[in-house]
């Protein structure tokens, strides 16, 4: 695939400068931001590398379930056949490539293309080509069902998100997520992971924001803004209560020494068994690359997922997840849980006017990348240098991904 003609021809030099030591480096210029070529490029030649989130797992929740996605444009749909087993196909007819699901839904059936009534099983097995031989002829010797099911994805379940990796070639996705559940061990313990139940009611919002989904990593990675967007946050989570992370060329974010949400809400929720009693304050916000967010906490996780719509626009979705069965089902903590999603709530609401902020400005000539922090802008730095790497090695520069 050639690269839109903006990119082919974008300085290479001043991507290059984002990659310098912090104090010299530059971040990535407006076009990155506001370009529309660029958003395809970005889908096709950087993203797909990758492991991207496409969705939750649990909206497709019962068998025989089809649920269609766009994601930066290309319609897929997320599939669980008549045993539960949950894949993702390329939402097109292998005959003539007319979009095959509208809605999601429950199918009894077959999967019928509405243009020549070709039809599919739930494994995306071919099963149906009416005249394709010609008048009442619904076989032909010439023509191989097998051949042309719907074309999976690659992907993956982790923490209720569906992953995809749209080129094939990324490394698997166990050892991409590996390093953050290592790391995250030192809390969660080896099966940590496992207790997390997302509940049945208040445990999800979405908000849309006009700006580049990059922009909400930036703004996601680092506690440098919180005095002054974050106010009531940092009254118990201050600035200088936080530490930077990035590990692995793929993880950057921030932790907190004084997490206090239970106290200050008075909430009451079980908490991981294998969380350090010493490190009850303790908690991580961790953007795993490319586009997804995840926090934990003693008492909770949660998971936001960026859908970038367009260069200017994103729907960022929040799933919340407890510790068990009976903190995600149980009566008893119906007001615990509605209290933190409402403070969450109130978090990523307050980061709207800066990433809307952000977007707008990439409007100007004035701004050519911008400049970092030597110690409050790190994590960002590290994002602007993860993309870096990736934008220039897509567009044949040799750079290689870190």
């Amino acid at each position: 695939m050639n690269a839109p003609t903006e990119i082919r021809n974008f300085k290479v030099f001043e991507l290059k400068n984002v990659l310098n030591s912090i104090e010299e480096a530059v971040g990535l210029g407006n076009e990155f931001y506001t370009d529309d070529s660029y958003f395809k490029f970005e889908r096709d030649r950087v993203l797909a590398q990758g492991w991207a989130c496409i969705g939750f797992a649990s909206d497709v929740g019962t068998n025989n379930y089809v649920k269609p996605i766009e994601f930066m444009g290309l319609p897929l749909l997320m599939m669980r056949n008549r045993d539960g087993a949950l894949q993702v196909f390329h939402n097109v007819c292998s005959h003539r490539g007319m979009k095959l699901v509208h809605e999601a839904g429950e199918i009894q059936g077959l999967i019928r293309c509405a243009y020549h009534s070709w039809t599919y099983d739930l494994n995306g097995a071919l099963k149906g080509t009416p005249h394709v031989g010609g008048i009442n002829q619904h076989k032909d010797p010439r023509f191989a069902c097998e051949k042309h099911g719907l074309k999976a994805l690659r992907s993956h379940v982790w923490m209720d998100m569906v992953f995809v990796n749209l080129s094939g070639t990324a490394p698997a996705f166990e050892d991409a997520i590996r390093p953050l559940t290592e790391r995250w061990e030192q809390f969660l313990g080896k099966d940590g992971m496992s207790l997390l139940r997302a509940p049945i009611s208040d445990g999800a919002m979405s908000i849309e924001v006009n700006c580049n989904w990059k922009l909400a990593v930036e703004n996601y990675c680092e506690a440098y803004h919180l005095p002054w967007v974050h106010p009531s946050l940092n009254t118990y989570s201050r600035l200088e209560d936080h530490y930077n992370i990035m590990f692995d060329g793929n993880f950057a974010g921030q932790g907190s020494y004084a997490y206090n949400l239970a106290d200050i809400e008075g909430t009451s929720l079980p908490t991981f068994p294998s969380w350090p009693a010493d490190r009850m304050r303790n908690a991580e916000y961790v953007a795993f690359f490319p586009n997804v967010l995840l926090g934990i906490q003693a008492d909770h996780a949660f998971a936001m997922v960026l859908e970038p719509l367009a260069a200017n626009k994103t729907v960022e979705h929040l799933r919340l997840f407890y510790v068990g069965d009976e903190a995600a089902r149980k009566d008893i903590y119906a007001a615990s849980r509605h209290a933190i999603l409402s403070a969450w709530r109130v978090v990523f609401s307050e980061d709207i006017g800066a990433v809307e902020g952000m977007q707008a400005g990439r409007q100007s000539p004035g701004y050519q990348g911008g400049v970092f922090s030597p110690e409050m802008d790190v994590p960002t730095h590290y994002f602007h240098q993860w993309a870096a790497r990736r934008i220039l090695s897509a567009n044949g520069q040799g750079q290689e991904a870190a």
